[in-house]
């Protein structure tokens, strides 16, 4: 793998990479003080945008589809206590719906999230083997027909993480959190962040997530977001 230069600067040339850390995944490696990820230009702007109403990580670089982030030094909710998982998640979630709507640049609406399932599944990047349980032995061209035959009629738009589950916010000693991988950050339903909240948290956590949050969410729309989350 041939590495921008400029992300070996960012990081030092002398560094060791490492594969093993806590609550990351896909195409990520520690290197020093510092993330190193194989990710798109939509990371780096939505991190951009969304740094100036919350805390994200610092980004040190990119190039060429590599981002450098700064070493926050915080544990992600996954590695803490499940119902103060889900008391911080739902505080977080509420005050990030909170964020007008016209603020934001980026369209994750269903017409837009159906188009990119399908392109997903055209390019052969949706895999069966990781569905659910429930959509298991389903190919992802049948999956996808069920997907956009039940598909939400209308939408109560939010600016959504895209990916709000437990290892996707850090949380310091002092109590304040910052928010990573936000590549799906865009405007949606609230459900597509309810749908994956629910899904990681065991039934103590639910309930303080609904609670700190201040809704409880409709399971229609739960379930149509948690199928919509296979293609992704």
């Amino acid at each position: 793998m041939e590495i921008p230069e400029d992300v070996v600067r960012a990081v030092g040339p002398d560094v060791e990479w490492s594969g093993d850390h806590e609550g990351l995944s896909g195409d990520v490696w520690r290197a020093g003080s510092s993330y190193v990820k194989r990710a798109g230009v939509d990371e780096r702007d939505r991190l951009l945008w969304l740094g100036r109403h919350f805390e994200v990580p610092e980004i040190k670089a990119y190039a060429d589809g590599w981002l450098v982030l700064a070493d926050v030094g915080a544990p992600s909710l996954a590695a803490v206590d499940p119902v103060l998982a889900g008391t911080v998640m739902g505080t977080v979630l509420r005050a990030l719906h909170s964020l007008p709507v016209a603020s934001c640049p980026y369209d994750a609406r269903i017409p837009v999230v159906l188009e990119n399932a399908r392109r997903n599944v055209e390019a052969g990047l949706v895999d069966a083997d990781d569905f659910d349980d429930d959509n298991r032995g389903v190919t992802p061209s049948a999956l996808l027909e069920r997907l956009v035959a039940t598909a939400p009629e209308t939408e109560d738009l939010v600016v959504a993480h895209g990916d709000f589950c437990p290892p996707n916010v850090l949380l310091r000693p002092d109590g304040s959190t910052v928010l990573i991988d936000v590549s799906r950050l865009g405007v949606s339903d609230r459900h597509r962040d309810l749908a994956l909240a629910h899904r990681e948290l065991d039934d103590e956590a639910e309930v303080a997530f609904d609670h700190a949050y201040g809704l409880t969410p409709r399971p229609e729309l739960l379930e149509w977001y948690r199928l919509l989350d296979e293609f992704f």
